[in-house]
C-alpha cells in the first residue's frame, strides 16, 4: 500500500532539489542581473522534468525479479498450457466455468506466481495473470475487464497480493455483477466490497511487510461472506516466489508450501464446498 505514495513523494523530492539545483545555477547570473524571471522559471522546469524522470528510471527499473525455479512453471504441466496473452498469461487447465483475474505485488515480476496459478489451473481454476504497467497495480487497476470482456466464462473471481490485492479490491468495488468473489493474498481494500460478493482472505504469520494495523480497519470494508485463513509459519514473499523481501520475517515452510495451501484453499472456496459451507 505504502507503494502508492511513491510517486507523490519523489515528485516532492524533485521539487526541493530542483529548486536548490536551479538556485546554485542562477546564483552567479543573478548577481551579474542578466537572468529574467522567465529564464529562471525555464531553468527549473528543466531540473525538476530531468530528475523526477531519472528518478522513475531508476525506481521502476528496480524490482524482484521470479526465481528460475518459477520460470519454469510457464511451460505449463501435463494438464495445463500456458499462453502468452497481450494482457499477460493463460493458464487453461481442465475447468471451463470458473477463471481468476490475478493481479502481482508492487514491483514484483507476474511470473513469481506462475506456480500459484499452473497449481489452481490444474485443480479446475482457470487464471490470467496480469502483466501491469511499471508492475505497479496501481496503473492498472482495472486490466480485470481487458479479460473478462474477452473469455467467456461463468464465473469470475479477482484477486492480487500485497498491493496487486488492494488494486484488485479496487476493482471489485466498481465491478457491478461481472464478479462471483475476490482472493487476497496478504492484502487489504480501503474500498467498500458489494455485500454480495463473497471473499477469501490469506495472511501469514511471519509477514513482517503487511501493515497489519491497516488490515484489522479495512474489515470494516469487508462484504458479508468472508473467509479468512492464515498460513501458518509463512511471509510475505512465501505467496510468490521471488526470494527474500526487505522487511519480511524468515518463514519456517517453504513458499511451495505455502502456494500449495493457498492453491488448494482457494479451490474449496470457488467450489463452495463443505469446507467452508458457503
Amino acid at each position: 500500500m505504502k507503494a502508492i505514495l511513491i510517486p507523490i513523494i519523489a515528485l516532492l523530492l524533485s521539487f526541493g532539489l530542483s529548486m536548490i539545483i536551479t538556485r546554485l545555477i542562477t546564483m552567479k547570473r543573478r548577481r551579474e542581473g542578466r537572468l529574467t524571471r522567465r529564464r529562471r522559471l525555464v531553468t527549473f522546469g528543466v531540473c525538476l522534468f530531468l530528475i523526477y524522470n531519472i528518478g522513475a528510471v531508476v525506481y521502476f527499473g528496480i524490482y524482484s525479479h521470479a526465481t528460475e525455479r518459477a520460470g519454469d512453471y510457464l511451460k505449463g504441466s501435463g494438464t495445463v498450457r500456458v499462453e502468452q496473452i497481450d494482457e499477460g498469461y493463460r493458464f487453461d487447465g481442465p475447468g471451463s466455468d470458473d477463471a481468476l483475474v490475478f493481479y502481482p505485488g508492487a514491483k514484483i515480476e507476474e511470473t513469481a506466481y506462475a506456480e500459484l496459478m499452473v497449481d489452481m489451473a490444474e485443480k479446475g481454476l482457470d487464471c490470467f495473470l496480469i502483466k501491469m504497467p511499471l508492475k505497479m497495480a496501481f496503473f492498472g487497476k482495472m486490466k480485470a475487464d481487458d479479460v473478462i470482456d474477452k473469455y467467456s466464462y461463468k464465473n469470475w473471481y479477482v484477486g492480487g497480493h500485497s498491493l496487486g490485492g488492494a488494486m484488485a479490491g479496487v476493482y471489485a468495488s466498481r465491478a457491478g455483477e461481472k464478479l462471483k468473489g475476490i482472493v487476497m493474498l496478504a492484502a487489504y481494500t480501503d474500498d467498500k466490497l458489494p455485500d454480495d460478493l463473497k471473499m477469501i482472505t490469506f495472511t501469514a504469520t511471519e509477514d513482517g511487510v503487511l501493515n497489519w494495523d491497516a488490515y484489522e480497519e479495512a474489515k470494516k470494508n469487508w462484504p458479508n461472506n468472508v473467509t479468512e485463513v492464515s498460513i501458518d509459519g509463512g511471509n510475505h514473499a512465501g505467496f510468490g516466489d521471488y526470494g527474500e523481501q526487505s522487511g519480511d520475517n524468515t518463514a519456517t515452510i517453504s513458499p511451495e508450501e505455502q502456494m500449495q495451501r493457498v492453491a488448494d484453499d482457494t479451490i474449496a472456496f470457488v467450489r463452495v464446498n463443505e469446507k467452508y459451507k458457503i
